[in-house]
């Protein structure tokens, strides 16, 4: 430890900031400590929390300027608290879930305690000056999954340095000047993310200062078993930049040393924000007094020794130790900025307490008297009695225990009708309105700014309206667009200097320059948090999973974070990002892959895009610049050399989400289809027609949303006959058409044949043609499974086959 420090005279180490840092300190232990106890309590549901590392989060917000993000660790309260994110009421709110904003403004009590956010936008969804903002990424709990975004929230700095045509985007950067702080556990940099992000950052060279809290443990397993010579800031040596060649700037630190965390944090802030150099700060010796959560204790697999080491170098008691050898307090004076802390800690806990309570006690009240009201009025008194008994004698109830209790007082009245009973009814539907409220909104933007208020514009033909590929389509739709809107970005493998493995920016890399349209290693993880970073920072990234297959790659982070982003702020923080990729149809197990059913269960929250060729697709892109929600498109693999007619108005056309088109009608069978899949539908009906059968072909268009006017049913009403056809695996993209339409829609009522769905094979298809043809829906396919259903429903017109 250093008997004095070369800072204090420049006013960072004042006694002022030293004596306040301790009372942060201590207050941060104390909300810890109690928090732990509610838990344990059964006030909260799960407890996690930042003891032992209050000193180094105190020396990195110390270098946290407005502007600057946080993309962190769900141990970083003090941090949060430093830098005015977080009262010490709202941390015990987030603990507590509850559901306000007003009391708990991270979440609205969706995620569970530890995951801070600060809020972008305003209640019309539009976004608020981040350059005033200590800026906080809503946390997540998957181990390093804050990584991958945290890459793009630097690199949108470097953008912002480097392309003077962003200068006028003032709401959102000062020329770059803001630096992104990662932090996260030690056991969590074994994850690949972690490793994927500092290769990223040490390539891209951005403002990335990633910080590793190193307590020697992953929950019980030490560090022997997770990392390489025992120490990340050693395994990572080979990224060290020198002076010959770029890379990562490594430092290392006691997490127990004050003055030494606050001279490596502003020497790392300063190599971040100066010379927009990634910096990893590795902070060793830390302590985690409480283990990892209140789901266990630390002494079940901590040595005696391991125990009595942490007492000894506790971070806030060697910060203390420290004060009184350098004469900044006396001991007297420390004692009572801890007994004030612990006074602090109590009041906001019980401050949150009563506030969380306030309303769910009244609800309590009122469904009792509710209850008993009906008893009043009903021959099944006792039984309604025993209901209001049950409640009552429930521990801390909350609003599922006033439900319950008022759905079986009903299921107990049955058909009796009074006014009791009608009253009991009114407050069911009245509570379930207002909990979906709380609970089921905002997974997709519920503002002005939503892609679904996007109205139309048809294509404009004319006839000098050149027939030409697919590729072209989009390379002219792409090239417009770029030319048009300054914010857009695009990057992914193979994109710039080739113009994508199909064509579709061919030539736009040396029109518009490699900050616009840039290349990537193959690293699918952080190209979509490049994306999701720059997305949250104002800009308009589109990034490119070169073929379908590959998303799996970055499908923890499409889900996790993406995703669910919008929905776990409840509504206060976006990233409007377009995923691009192709896929369908193309032979070879790796290649070919339509995990469209993977994608419906995994992306809600982001819109699922599928169009069948390229002026849809660039009608959807349009659509989707014009809102402000994620989504997923995926561009016809097969269609890139297939000819189209290039519109007037390529760079204006917008197709509403959700509103399938009908390609062909009919009126014996409906075949609902979507992207490739719709040119095998339209060639099987045309040979159909040849046999006296007409089919109506409906290409959704989108999947998520799916058919938002339900105008399917209206097909089968005519038909009254359907099949879902899709070349995803069985029971997966064509099963979820099969229930948005039949479920409802309810067009089950209009059947009169059993529905049917065609889809691939259960395994992956095989390599050649012969494989594809063998794995995947056909033409063939589909022609014989519309004749079976006419031959079943009209045997004597049509005979069977074979």
């Amino acid at each position: 430890m250093l008997p004095n420090d070369s800072l204090t005279g420049s006013g960072i180490l004042s006694k002022e900031n030293i004596i306040s840092d301790y009372r942060l300190a201590c207050e941060s232990r104390q909300v810890s400590l109690l928090g732990r106890k509610d838990t344990m309590g059964g006030r909260s549901k799960f407890g996690i929390f930042g003891d032992g590392k209050e000193v180094a989060q105190i020396a990195l917000s110390r270098t946290f300027r407005p502007g600057d993000f946080r993309s962190g660790y769900y141990r970083d309260q003090t941090i949060e608290a430093a830098v005015g994110n977080l009262t010490w009421q709202q941390f015990f709110a987030q603990m507590y879930a509850h559901a306000d904003l007003e009391h708990e403004p991270n979440t609205g009590g969706r995620s569970m305690n530890g995951h801070f956010s600060t809020r972008w936008l305003d209640e019309n969804g539009h976004w608020l000056d981040q350059t005033k903002i200590y800026n906080s990424v809503c946390d997540i709990s998957s181990t390093a999954g804050q990584m991958p975004r945290a890459v793009g929230l630097a690199y949108a700095s470097k953008l912002y340095r480097h392309n003077k045509q962003l200068d006028s985007q003032t709401r959102f950067s000062r020329q770059g000047n803001e630096i992104v702080f990662a932090t996260i556990g030690d056991a969590s940099t074994s994850q690949g993310m972690f490793w994927e992000a500092m290769n990223a950052a040490g390539v891209l060279q951005i403002p990335l200062l990633t910080s590793v809290w190193d307590d020697g443990y992953g929950i019980s397993v030490p560090i022997e078993y997770q990392t390489t010579k025992g120490s990340i800031s050693k395994a990572l040596a080979g990224l060290q930049r020198n002076e010959e060649e770029p890379g990562v700037e490594i430092l290392s630190v006691s997490g127990w040393d004050y003055p030494a965390l606050i001279e490596t944090y502003q020497k790392a802030a300063a190599i971040c924000r100066e010379e927009q150099v990634p910096v990893l700060v590795h902070v060793t010796e830390l302590t985690q007094p409480q283990g990892h959560s209140t789901s266990g204790s630390h002494e079940r697999y901590k040595s005696k020794q391991r125990l009595n080491w942490e007492n000894e170098h506790d971070c806030n008691l060697r910060f203390r130790d420290w004060i009184l050898k350098n004469g900044y307090a006396t001991d007297e004076e420390l004692e009572q900025i801890e007994i004030e802390a612990k006074e602090t800690a109590a009041q906001a806990r019980n401050g949150a307490w009563q506030a969380y309570r306030k309303d769910i006690d009244k609800e309590y009240l009122e469904t009792i008297q509710l209850i008993q009201a009906a008893g009043r009025d009903s021959k099944h008194a006792n039984a309604l009695s025993n209901v209001v008994h049950d409640l009552s004698k429930t521990y801390l109830p909350v609003r599922r225990d006033m439900l319950a209790s008022i759905r079986k007082a009903l299921r107990i009245v049955g058909k009796e009708e009074n006014a009791a009973k009608a009253t009991l009814k009114s407050s069911l539907k009245n509570s379930l309105k207002e909990n979906e409220t709380r609970f089921n909104t905002h997974l997709y933007s519920e503002t002005q700014e939503s892609p679904m208020h996007v109205k139309a514009v048809e294509p404009v033909f004319s006839e000098t309206s050149p027939t030409v590929d697919g590729r072209e389509i989009i390379r002219t739709y792409f090239n417009s667009l770029f030319e048009k809107d300054p914010k857009v970005v695009a990057l992914g493998e193979d994109i710039g200097m080739i113009g994508d493995v199909n064509q579709g920016f061919a030539g736009l890399q040396e029109k518009f320059g490699a900050l616009r349209i840039t290349d990537t290693g193959i690293r699918e993880t952080t190209i979509i948090g490049q994306g999701i970073g720059m997305a949250m920072r104002g800009l308009r990234p589109i990034v490119e999973i070169q073929y379908f297959d590959y998303i799996y790659y970055a499908l923890s982070t499409l889900t996790d974070d993406l995703a669910s982003l919008r929905y776990r702020t409840a509504g206060g923080q976006k990233a409007p990002l377009i995923v691009r990729t192709r896929g369908h149809r193309l032979e070879g197990i790796w290649h070919s892959g339509s995990p469209m059913g993977t994608m419906l269960s995994s992306l809600r929250g982001m819109h699922v895009i599928v169009p069948r060729n390229f002026v849809q697709a660039a009608g959807f892109y349009n659509t989707l610049l014009k809102g402000d929600d994620p989504a997923l498109i995926v561009e016809p693999l097969n269609s890139y050399r297939q000819k189209e007619i290039l519109p007037d108005n390529i760079s204006d056309i917008c197709i509403p989400l959700g509103q399938p088109e009908i390609l062909m009608e009919g009126n014996h069978v409906t075949i609902v289809t979507y992207g490739s899949m719709c040119r095998i539908v339209m060639e099987a009906a045309s040979h159909l027609q040849r046999v006296g059968i007409e089919v109506e072909v409906i290409d959704v268009q989108t999947l998520l949303p799916f058919d938002v006017n339900s105008s399917i049913v209206e097909s089968i009403k005519k038909t009254n006959r359907v099949i879902f056809a899709d070349e995803d695996l069985p029971g997966s993209a064509s099963a979820y058409m099969m229930q948005q339409v039949l479920e409802k829609q309810n067009a089950y009522r209009w059947l009169d044949s059993a529905p049917v769905t065609i889809s691939a094979k259960d395994h992956r298809p095989p390599y050649g043609s012969d494989g594809d043809y063998f794995s995947k829906p056909n033409m063939d396919d589909i022609f014989d499974a519309v004749y079976k259903i006419m031959h079943e429903a009209e045997p004597e017109i049509y005979p069977e086959l074979f």
